[in-house]
């Protein structure tokens, strides 16, 4: 038998994809995730990884349909991926679906992220570095949080960004049972 070389934890070596998927459809948390794709941002892939680590439910992206998939590492194949063309259409799903669109971005009135209980249901929300959210996503979301930071920088990667706000969504809900 060939060596499996892919990323995967020994549970899943030598499995195939669908097989891995099945057994993490089994587990999945209540968390989803969403990312404004409107320059091809090579951080998304960061973003995609990090949903895997933290086993989302689902990721949507909302604009363009091609990212750069080379940071995810193909961890892209064990998630569902739903898209989107613009901020209504996801939102009018988010609402069918009863779900907490939780904007993260660095802006004026933003909330601190560790001041915040974020809801069972929620969708985390992430921009493109640099411009981060559109307006409309912004003006969408239930609320709008930010990460504290205390060096001289403005901001966060938002590869990073996004892994520190699915991991204060699984404190809350994941590792407090």
């Amino acid at each position: 038998m060939q060596e499996d070389t892919r990323n995967v934890i020994d549970k899943y070596r030598n499995q195939s994809v669908e097989d891995i998927v099945a057994d993490l459809d089994t587990s999945r948390s209540e968390l989803e995730i969403a990312v404004e794709n409107l320059e091809r941002d090579f951080n998304m892939g960061t973003i995609i990884r990090n949903a895997n680590a933290f086993n989302v439910r689902k990721v949507h992206i909302i604009g363009r349909r091609q990212w750069n998939k080379r940071g995810a590492m193909k961890t892209d194949a064990y998630l569902h991926l739903e898209y989107y063309q613009t901020p209504a259409d996801f939102f009018k799903k988010m609402k069918e679906e009863n779900r907490s669109v939780i904007a993260v971005d660095i802006v004026e009135d933003a909330v601190p992220l560790h001041s915040v209980e974020l809801p069972l249901r929620t969708v985390l929300v992430f921009g493109s570095e640099g411009p981060g959210l559109s307006k409309e996503l912004l003006e969408g979301s239930a609320r709008v949080v930010m990460i504290e930071q205390f060096g001289s920088t403005r901001s966060v990667n938002v590869g990073v960004a996004s892994g520190i706000a699915m991991y204060k969504w699984v404190q809350q809900h994941l590792l407090t049972r």
